[in-house]
């Protein structure tokens, strides 16, 4: 009825050729014909009983994809079937055949699991059409039953592959913290060391798994947006707001948020935060209606917010309510035993993407990349073979096919003794100066913006407001 490709996409199967198996329910013979002979011309297979106790019988000796049963029957009527089947089959679309007025009834059947109900008698047309339906929705959401249980797998804890003790403790604190869902999190470390990753992982372990994870790039977000883009809006609230738009809380509601380097959040959108997690509600921007947050709240920075706290750059007691349960992920130099677990693990990744056999990492190579510092951590260690894995065909991985442009010293930034910038009198004016610079660093950091703002000890936003 559907598939589910190596990249979680669902595709639907020709529906309409493929003949579902439909069980009547019904002690009028006539009926039973009529139904019968109406399910067949729409291009359903058929199986029948006279009552609920012969059609659990059918089902227990064939392969039934939904059920139409009547209401009044007798041994077994329509809502003692419906409590049956749905005992043994949670998962069985099941419509209900009332006699016209029966509203109570069917009310009722649906409260006990009924997918829905006819009156009869009932149109071919609007039978049809409504056996459709249930069929549709059955399937997708055994489609979305596959693609939970795949990001489950995807996202699992197991997946974390480590031989690192920092590495394990800090995984030990999320396996524990995954089963608490209202509690506020923060992760720790550097960029590229996989705290997002670890945030999905904390999602997907707990609760809260069944609804979204959202994930928020303070960073990225203009500071004239950040309160629209987190909070909402109701139309009219601002020049340009010509409708009502969901915010990130709203799209987070049952599931987790993850707020992103939460040290860029400008001061007047803290204060508000706090709200969020003290008092669990918000508004939209332009409304006066509260809103229950009902989520988990997850922040992350690779920034120290103590010292941010005391450059005034971030509010003390917001500080102190996301810190309710730190983990801090070690950076990649300091847990190298993970290196060669960590190749091997994107290695069968880009095997399977690429098509390619690639038997892996010579043993030079290998000491080449363990030897390095990686400053931009497990994100630099997975581009850096992504792009050895496309270059290589049926060999190994040799020191040449990788591309380490610092020293493998351990150093974050073994040139920056070496820097030169040269300039004509012509651009030597301050504005080409700080480009430069800018410039510079970012060659230097491999275009890693967080990277290239700790070398210059600089905010990283001063390269999104000069476009760089």
């Amino acid at each position: 009825m559907f598939q589910v490709n190596s990249k979680g996409e669902v595709r639907t199967l020709g529906t309409e050729n493929s003949k579902a198996t439909i069980l009547i329910v019904e002690d009028s013979e006539i009926a039973r014909k009529t139904l019968e002979r109406n399910l067949t011309r729409g291009g359903f297979k058929c199986l029948v009983a006279e009552d609920g106790v012969e059609a659990l019988e059918v089902i227990e000796k064939h392969d039934v994809d939904l059920v139409l049963s009547d209401q009044q029957m007798p041994r077994m009527d329509g809502i003692e079937l419906l409590r049956e089947i749905k005992a043994r089959y949670p998962d069985m679309p099941f419509i209900l055949l009332t006699a016209h007025g029966s509203v109570t009834k069917a009310v009722i059947s649906i409260k006990q699991g009924a997918d829905d109900y006819l009156e009869k008698p009932c149109e071919p047309e609007n039978l049809i059409a409504t056996i459709r339906r249930s069929l549709s929705y059955r399937r997708l959401s055994e489609a979305n039953k596959k693609l939970k249980e795949q990001l489950c797998s995807q996202y699992c804890f197991q997946n974390i592959v480590t031989n690192s003790p920092k590495m394990r403790d800090a995984l030990r604190l999320a396996e524990k913290v995954a089963k608490t869902p209202d509690t506020t999190v923060a992760i720790y470390g550097e960029s590229g060391t996989g705290k997002e990753v670890l945030a999905r992982a904390i999602h997907f372990a707990g609760e809260r798994m069944e609804n979204r994870f959202v994930a928020v790039n303070c960073a990225g977000i203009p500071p004239a947006l950040f309160e629209s883009e987190l909070f909402g809006h109701v139309k009219g609230a601002f020049t340009g707001a010509d409708r009502d738009r969901e915010g990130k809380f709203e799209l987070a509601q049952g599931g987790t948020i993850l707020l992103d380097e939460i040290g860029d959040m400008p001061l007047d959108l803290q204060a508000k935060l706090l709200r969020v997690l003290e008092e669990r509600v918000f508004e939209k921007v332009g409304s006066n209606k509260s809103i229950r947050a009902d989520f988990r709240i997850i922040v992350a920075t690779n920034k120290d917010l103590k010292q941010l706290v005391k450059e005034g750059k971030f509010r003390e007691d917001l500080y102190h309510r996301i810190n309710t349960f730190p983990i801090t992920l070690p950076p990649l130099r300091e847990r190298k035993e993970d290196i060669p677990l960590l190749v091997e693990h994107f290695i069968a990744q880009f095997r399977k993407e690429l098509g390619k056999r690639l038997p892996g990492v010579s043993q030079k190579a290998m000491e080449v990349l363990i030897d390095y510092g990686w400053p931009g951590n497990i994100r630099e260690l997975k581009n850096c073979l992504e792009r050895a894995a496309i270059l290589v065909e049926d060999e190994l991985i040799q020191p040449e096919h990788l591309i380490i442009t610092k020293n493998p010293s351990g150093e974050d930034f073994p040139e920056k003794n070496k820097i030169n910038i040269t300039l004509s009198i012509e651009e030597f004016t301050m504005d080409n100066i700080i480009d430069k610079v800018l410039q510079t660093a970012l060659h230097l950091c491999n275009n890693n913006k967080t990277r290239a703002a700790e070398l210059l000890k600089v905010d990283r936003k001063v390269f999104y407001r000069r476009n760089l």
